[in-house]
């Protein structure tokens, strides 16, 4: 039968520095002091915590670190929007609810560039596409007539749309800068909200615009109306409160400015790519045989 007898003996080793010295393919095993490793695990649980904490602030506030404006990561926040967001942002910009402000309700500190472009581009070749549609079906039956698409309307509208939603809130944030030095309880947007409040009202004029491809002047100026009474309602309650502590006349006159800008607007695409004015061939041709009918009556 086997001995299971045996004996543990233990050796002391060198220190660790020479042992390490004489055998360097070796694998040490460091034990450090309990009480330094927690306050070591502590600190960097808690450094962790305040990141996390951060985070969630900046979630929960809507607030984002903004990068200089030079910078790609600066214009690549502007685009960093979800589908969610431009659809609630769409439906607002023509859903007018009275007490609520377009700017503070869904823009927040957050403004993109993603719905006002394409809400743009998309608004010009509606104004382009719709204008050539209309103008064929005001001149359908002419004898004469031929239909060759103007390509001039893309880029006429293009220069009026693009135009208007960066020229007016350039105009619209400068004053609001100005004004707000002088009076310090002003409510202050940025360049970027005032050109999203600005991209996303112009959304409803897209419908408004096909459905001026119908020969009706009476539909067309019912869907202006309407257009404008919704997308300038939003625009009113959103930089009203920037402006109601100022004089009466000051913000009567920036509200009016607005207001006639966003008609004006309207009501010049109207004008200039939708026409119902036909010309009457036919009363063309008689006029001159009716001149020459009454010549020869006095003459006999």
């Amino acid at each position: 039968m086997a001995n299971t007898d045996f004996h543990l003996q233990f050796q002391d080793f060198e220190d660790g520095q020479g042992f390490t010295e004489n055998n360097q393919d070796a694998t040490t095993v460091s034990i450090d002091d309990p009480i330094k490793s927690r306050k070591q695990r502590k600190a960097t649980g808690n450094a962790f915590e305040e990141e996390d904490s951060d985070d969630k602030t900046e979630l929960l506030s809507g607030q984002k670190k903004s990068a200089p404006f030079w910078t790609f990561e600066y214009y690549q926040t502007l685009f960093d929007v979800d589908s969610h967001q431009v659809k609630n942002r769409i439906v607002g910009s023509f859903l007018p609810w009275p007490g609520k402000n377009f700017a503070e309700v869904y823009l927040r500190s957050n403004p993109d560039l993603y719905g006002p472009f394409w809400i743009c581009a998309t608004l010009v070749f509606a104004i382009a596409i719709s204008g050539n549609i209309s103008s064929f079906l005001v001149n359908y039956g002419q004898p004469k007539y031929k239909y060759v698409p103007d390509f001039r309307k893309v880029t006429m509208a293009a220069t009026a749309i693009y135009s208007y939603a960066w020229l007016v809130p350039l105009a619209l944030w400068g004053f609001l800068t100005w004004r707000n030095r002088k009076i310090t309880s002003l409510v202050s947007y940025s360049f970027m909200q005032i050109v999203c409040v600005y991209g996303y009202s112009l959304f409803i004029y897209i419908p408004a615009v096909i459905l001026w491809i119908i020969p009706s002047e009476g539909l067309r100026w019912c869907s202006i109306v309407v257009a404008l009474c919704l997308s300038g309602s939003v625009l009113v309650m959103t930089f009203w409160p920037a402006i109601w502590d100022d004089k009466p006349r000051i913000s009567i006159a920036v509200i009016s400015a607005i207001v006639i800008l966003h008609v004006l607007l309207a009501i010049g695409c109207k004008t200039c790519f939708f026409s119902t004015y036909e010309m009457d061939s036919s009363k063309v041709h008689n006029e001159p045989l009716t001149v020459t009918n009454t010549s020869s009556t006095k003459a006999n």
